[in-house]
């Protein structure tokens, strides 16, 4: 075995070996459409028991009957229907094994033309339902000793643009958040767990002009690292891995950071989009 080879061997060590996804009970919120519904089908593939939770009704209800598992209303942002949905998970499958935090929405545009609404919107579902989630979850594996926690953030929550002041506060704080978290539950058992997928190809990027240094990504792709991240417990993964081009980013001077925004285009991709395109979605978000 190569040098690599002897690299790739102690992380797995340390990782553990692979967990089988067979009949395991995975819990997806915001589940009934984009990187949610394409890791639901994904963990199907795999043999799991998946549970979708979406706040459209209608819809969880629909995708769910498609994709041949359950699928039950659920308010994120709120801790009776949060708590009422995981003990409905409890009393038909028994117990949940993994609960994968994917509800969110993505405000854009200049941040004083945000309404307190959205902003509060904003943060009460990309932010505040990732640790309400948790934690309800977390009560619930650490009694057992066992469990993951998977929880979705965004590129934007290391590489901040004009346009996504608030989406990016929210998504940066997921990061923190499961981090430290992981940190007080991993040697009970249970693992939290951060993936941060790039700009993906769902209602989030309607009406929105990508640039080629930026090119949205299928939700299937985000899916099937997901998938993997709970299979091996890794953790802070980038979607797709471009993590040296991310730590660059981050390490970037401020003024540099505002050249290449102008070159590439990323200083006003969030900020100017077509707006009877991007309606229907930003309609959704504000539902005050």
């Amino acid at each position: 075995m190569g040098k690599s080879g002897n690299v790739r061997a102690v992380v797995r060590s340390r990782r553990g070996a692979a967990i089988s996804l067979r009949d395991k009970v995975v819990v997806i919120t915001g589940g009934a459409r984009g990187i949610g519904l394409a890791t639901a089908a994904e963990l199907r593939a795999k043999g799991a028991k998946v549970v979708l939770g979406d706040i459209d009704e209608e819809v969880v209800a629909k995708a769910a009957a498609n994709l041949g598992c359950e699928g039950y209303p659920l308010d994120v942002t709120s801790d009776e229907s949060f708590s009422a949905f995981l003990d409905r998970v409890d009393a038909e499958f028994g117990r949940f094994d993994v609960l994968i935090n994917n509800a969110g929405i993505m405000p854009t545009g200049p941040f004083l033309d945000f309404s307190d609404a959205v902003i509060t919107r904003n943060f009460e579902i990309d932010l505040l339902a990732v640790v309400r989630g948790s934690r309800l979850a977390a009560r619930r594996m650490v009694a057992r000793g066992s469990g993951q926690i998977l929880n979705v953030s965004s590129v934007a929550g290391l590489v901040p643009l004009p346009g996504l002041s608030i989406y990016s506060a929210a998504k940066a704080g997921v990061i923190a958040f499961s981090e430290a978290l992981d940190g007080e539950l991993s040697a009970g058992g249970v693992r939290v767990l951060a993936v941060m997928p790039n700009f993906t190809k769902t209602g989030l990027i309607d009406g929105l002009q990508t640039t080629k240094m930026m090119p949205p990504i299928e939700p299937e792709g985000v899916a099937r690292e997901i998938v993997r991240s709970i299979e091996t417990n890794r953790d802070r993964v980038v979607i797709p891995r471009q993590s040296m081009t991310v730590l660059g980013w981050m390490v970037t001077p401020r003024f540099m950071k505002n050249l290449y925004g102008k070159y590439f285009g990323f200083d006003e991709m969030f900020l100017e989009f077509d707006e009877t395109q991007r309606a229907k979605y930003l309609a959704r978000v504000d539902r005050s």
